[in-house]
């Protein structure tokens, strides 16, 4: 399942891309702005597969929010005006969208994010990753993590039978571990969504952890639960 979200200041063509999302297999909106900074502000918590973001927005482009991100996260560029696409293109976007989008375009566009995320993921495991502990390598599988604590020096993973330590810092596991699966609800947390037990106020429990989510990443992370 791509997650998207969705930026353009008029409702209007916002809610055009929602409805086609709905119509399209294997895609789903995590979230959709009418203020491109605002999203800029969250993108880096809800860690999307692809944008959506039309170029001409009051306060920040898209091309200049395209500038910022860099190459964390795929965009598709939506607009009214052609003349935009060869600097879109030489921004190394996945498509260029021209108004009105149709459900067909709309859905090329989409195929294109999935034969570029394949041809990822066929040259990295998602399975396991290798962490330095002390004097060891240790190949430890992603399924069998729970959450992963940061403190001042060190990290520790938490496992279902044993905990292991390493000087790896938060930010590594961050951009290491696969959003679909991880995300960080606080400056010192990151967890594994499906080894969620239950969720009560602004905590979340693993293994009988009550662990807190921060005001930070409080709304991304209700939102992807949903």
């Amino acid at each position: 399942m791509i997650r998207c979200i969705l930026i353009d200041d008029e409702p209007l063509a916002l809610e055009l891309l929602k409805s086609h999302v709905e119509k399209t297999e294997g895609i789903c909106v995590v979230a959709s702005y009418s203020d491109p900074i605002k999203a800029l502000q969250e993108v880096d918590v809800l860690k999307p597969d692809l944008i959506f973001c039309d170029i001409q927005m009051p306060e920040l482009t898209g091309i200049q929010f395209s500038k910022i991100i860099g190459d964390k996260f795929p965009i598709v560029f939506t607009t009214a005006y052609d003349q935009y696409a060869i600097e879109g293109y030489e921004l190394n976007v996945i498509d260029y969208l021209l108004k009105p989008i149709s459900l067909e375009r709309f859905q090329k566009a989409v195929d294109k994010t999935v034969l570029k995320n394949n041809s990822i993921e066929t040259n990295i495991d998602q399975d396991y990753i290798f962490v330095k502990s002390e004097y060891k390598t240790i190949k430890v599988d992603l399924q069998d993590i729970h959450y992963i604590k940061g403190m001042a020096d060190y990290v520790t993973l938490i496992l279902k039978d044993k905990k292991i330590h390493t000087l790896e810092n938060l930010k590594h596991y961050e951009k290491t571990l696969p959003s679909k699966r991880f995300m960080r609800i606080h400056k010192s947390y990151i967890i594994s969504i499906d080894k969620i037990e239950f969720i009560e106020r602004a905590r979340v429990v693993l293994l009988g952890d009550y662990i807190p989510v921060s005001d930070t990443y409080k709304k991304a992370f209700l939102k992807r639960i949903e």
